[in-house]
Order: structure tokens, then C-alpha cells, then sequence
């Protein structure tokens, strides 16, 4: 009979040992980050729960690691409440690892894309902004004189590791273009025409136009007409830090290289990350004589386009009547 009872009690403090170890909840109540690196042991990674109090004890956490046999996932992992042991080593099992999603609109320039990252908690505006302009051996094969990541950055919504360097996720960008422009078949001339699509990218947002705009680009570009396009303008007062919200008669003048007013053929580089439909108009555009375009009054996001300039005048009238509060870009 002692024995028997010796046996129970035993049995009733292992179960309750059990209980308090594996099923009895533990940890922070407030948001913890724990990075399991690759490679990390059995042992390693119970050491790094207790460390940062998720588990009540690593040797637990190593037993029942052995005892089941699974690989845990590397990775970032949040912890935000008590949980049972049980919870956390299944979290592991199944790499249930923390990201945060970064989503880029088509047409985000660079200054946009670095704004975006900080906003979700990513790292600090500038580090990116440094990093988009100095990281171009990123892109060396794609495009050799590359004044930037700007084009390449592909839009798209990102799941992200909040350990992740500037470096790493401009990286991850960069890859998402690359399997693009392979789907695309975008293998000549990759970086006048990611330039060409990022001008059309920022000048309509209607996809039926985008091949007529990248027409009227091409039209002039073999006629070695001026762009005259705003957005390049707009693009060239963000890289010297003198945008003011419109554009002004003195940026019209700027001696910028991006300033298609006052040189001739495409910008030295993109203006902004265009998507899918925007490199198939500049990879395709459509066969016309155009020559220019204007937003169109009665068809807000289309635009009315011309071959001659006294057409495009009568456009350009028609818009100012219907909106004689905006001045548009009316020179091409």
C-alpha cells in the first residue's frame, strides 16, 4: 500500500509538473521579438525562449523538442501573451514567423518606396533613400549606368522580416523585377524601356491609354522632339529637393538632365517603379501618328490625342475651359 501510494504521488507530481511545464501558460504581455537564425540547435533555441521569457524553462522546451522530432522554421517570431510551451513549439514547427507587409503602388518613386518603409516600421526614410542611390551594382547587368534603383524596385505587396536590412529588401525588389521582365521576355534594351514605361506609368493611369502614350513618346523621340513631359520635371525638383507641390516656370527652365522640356530623348534614368501593363506599352506601343496628348475634361483619367499641333491646341483649349483652374503640361 505505501508503495501504491508513493507510485500515485509520484504520477500526481509529474502530471502536475507536466501541466506547470508544458500547458500552463508563460511569457510576455507585451510585444517581444525573438530571431531564431538558421542553423540554430535544439539547445540554441530553447536557450534564446528563455532568454527572452517566452518559455519557463529551456531544458523543457529541449525534452519535448527531442520527444516529437520536428525541424523548427529559422526566423523572426512575435510574442505578445502568455502562452503554453505547447503553443510556442508548434509556432516554431510550422514557422509561424512574424513579417511585415510592405505594399508599393505602381508608379512610387524611390523617395515614395523609402517613405512606405518607414511607415511600416522598416527602418528610418533616409537609410533607404541613401540606399536606393548607392546599391546599383544591385542592377549593373541590367542596366550598366544606373543612377539608381529607380525602376527596378518591382510594385507589389512584400512580407518582410522586420530584421531585414535596406540592402536585403531592396534586393528582394530588385529579384521580383527580374522575374518580371523574364515573364515579359524583356531582354533588349532594358533600360530605355523601363525608363520609357516609367514616363507612361506617371503620365495616365488608364491601361487603354498607355500604349497611345507610349506611341506619342516613341513618335517624338524619332523625331528628336522634346518629351515635355510634367512628370519628369516634377521628378527632377524631387532629386534636387526643390519640389514645392506644383510646378513652377522656373522648373520648366531647369538645366536638370530629367528635364524633358529643356533636353531632348529619354531622362538618364526612370522616374518612378512602373508595373506589368506600363512595360508592355513601352516594350509594344501602339502604331500611331500622334504626336501629343492632353487629359481629356469629359473623360476624367483618358486623354485626347493629336497629330498636329493646331489639334492639340483645340485640346488643350477645350481643357482649360472645362478647368480654367489648372494649368496642365500642355507642350506635348
Amino acid at each position: 500500500m505505501r508503495a501504491f501510494l508513493l507510485f500515485v504521488l509520484v504520477l500526481v507530481l509529474a502530471t502536475a509538473g507536466a501541466y506547470f511545464l508544458l500547458v500552463l501558460p508563460y511569457g510576455p504581455s507585451t510585444r517581444t521579438l525573438v530571431v531564431i537564425a538558421p542553423g540554430t540547435s535544439i539547445h540554441g533555441i530553447g536557450w534564446t525562449l528563455q532568454k527572452n521569457g517566452i518559455v519557463r524553462n529551456r531544458f523543457a522546451f529541449d525534452l519535448l523538442a527531442r520527444v516529437e522530432r520536428h525541424t523548427l522554421k529559422a526566423g523572426v517570431y512575435r510574442f505578445d501573451h502568455p502562452a503554453p510551451l505547447l503553443d510556442v513549439y508548434q509556432r516554431l514547427r510550422i514557422g509561424d514567423v512574424y513579417t511585415i507587409a510592405l505594399t508599393i503602388p505602381e508608379g512610387y518613386n524611390m523617395f515614395d518606396v523609402a517613405t512606405a518603409m518607414e511607415k511600416v516600421g522598416l527602418g528610418p526614410r533616409d537609410a533607404f533613400v541613401a540606399a536606393e542611390q548607392q546599391d546599383t551594382g544591385l542592377i549593373r547587368d541590367l542596366d550598366p549606368k544606373a543612377p539608381s534603383l529607380e525602376g527596378y524596385l518591382f510594385p507589389d505587396t512584400y512580407k518582410l522580416a522586420p530584421n531585414m536590412t535596406p540592402e536585403q529588401i531592396l534586393g528582394e525588389m530588385v529579384q521580383h523585377f527580374r522575374q518580371e521582365a523574364q515573364r515579359l521576355e524583356l531582354t533588349q534594351n532594358i533600360p530605355a524601356t523601363v525608363i520609357l514605361a516609367s514616363l507612361v506609368e506617371r503620365e495616365t493611369p488608364v491601361g487603354t491609354d498607355r500604349p497611345m502614350v507610349a506611341s506619342v513618346f516613341q513618335n517624338r523621340l524619332a523625331r528628336k522632339m522634346p518629351l515635355d513631359t510634367d512628370p519628369s520635371v516634377i521628378y527632377a525638383a524631387l532629386l534636387d529637393k526643390r519640389y514645392r507641390g506644383t510646378i513652377y516656370a522656373s522648373d520648366l527652365k531647369a538645366q536638370s538632365p530629367y528635364n524633358t522640356y529643356t533636353h531632348t530623348g529619354l531622362p538618364p534614368g526612370p522616374i518612378c517603379n512602373p508595373g506589368v501593363p506600363s512595360l508592355e506599352a513601352a516594350m509594344h506601343p501602339a502604331q500611331t501618328n500622334y504626336l501629343y496628348f492632353v487629359s481629356d475634361p469629359t473623360n476624367p483619367g483618358h486623354s485626347r490625342f493629336a497629330a498636329t499641333l493646331e489639334e492639340h491646341e483645340r485640346n488643350v483649349a477645350a481643357y482649360r475651359k472645362a478647368r480654367p483652374s489648372q494649368q496642365p503640361g500642355d507642350g506635348r
